[in-house]
């Protein structure tokens, strides 16, 4: 049986329409993961196209060791290395899941935010302004009531929770220390100063109210706020 050249053309052309049809989706999806920069979480319903198409994605992508799972939906594509890809800490997974809104570190955590302490806490510690998860390992999470925290970045939570009373334990040099540290973020556009002022008025601390009088009158002083 003879095949006209004309017909073959168009038997071409219908599959190559189909298969640009079926591969589109998941395609889409591949070459948003390959465009995702070396550290950065992947989350699967944050892909294009289809949750079947973006799920297909991230298989392939972790089965040929691009990817990391770190939990369900949830990926890391870490830099290589020669001992494979490096992965997330548990911190760093952690405000992942949680979000920025209301949440920051606490205890030693939040000074080494800073960088006032050479202490690793065996598992890093967050506060979050709402329901504390479960699902979430290697990290200790507690829960703060103040809705004005919403408001604040990580390193102004961290603030607060120093000036509740944690500075006293966790900063190594004292308190100077822990005013330069603020002053000099204050001054860096890192954390914002009336921000931080307003949310603070939601505390129910009493320590945390005269810590940051203390702090206010440092900063003015030395020149660091207005």
């Amino acid at each position: 049986m003879t095949v006209d050249s004309g017909h073959m053309s168009r038997l071409r052309d219908i599959f190559s329409v189909r298969f640009v049809v079926m591969r589109s989706p998941t395609g889409a999806a591949t070459k948003a993961v390959k465009a995702v920069p070396a550290g950065s979480f992947v989350h699967t319903s944050h892909l294009p196209g289809s949750a079947a198409a973006a799920a297909s994605a991230v298989k392939r992508a972790h089965k040929s060791g691009e990817l990391v799972k770190v939990r369900r939906g949830l990926y890391f594509k870490g830099a290589k290395t020669r001992y494979g890809l490096t992965r997330p800490s548990a911190e760093a997974v952690a405000l992942e899941v949680l979000g920025r809104a209301g949440v920051g570190p606490t205890g030693f955590s939040a000074a080494r935010a800073f960088g006032l302490t050479t202490q690793v806490p065996a598992r890093p510690a967050l506060v979050v302004t709402g329901t504390v998860p479960t699902s979430l390992t290697g990290v200790r999470v507690s829960k703060r009531n103040n809705l004005r925290r919403l408001a604040l970045r990580p390193l102004e939570i961290a603030v607060l929770e120093l000036l509740r009373g944690d500075w006293e334990t966790t900063v190594d040099d004292g308190w100077s220390a822990m005013s330069t540290a603020v002053g000099n973020a204050v001054a860096g556009g890192k954390l914002r100063w009336r921000e931080l002022s307003d949310a603070a008025k939601g505390e129910r601390s009493p320590a945390l109210r005269k810590n940051l009088i203390r702090l206010t009158e440092d900063l003015q002083a030395s020149g660091m706020l207005a």
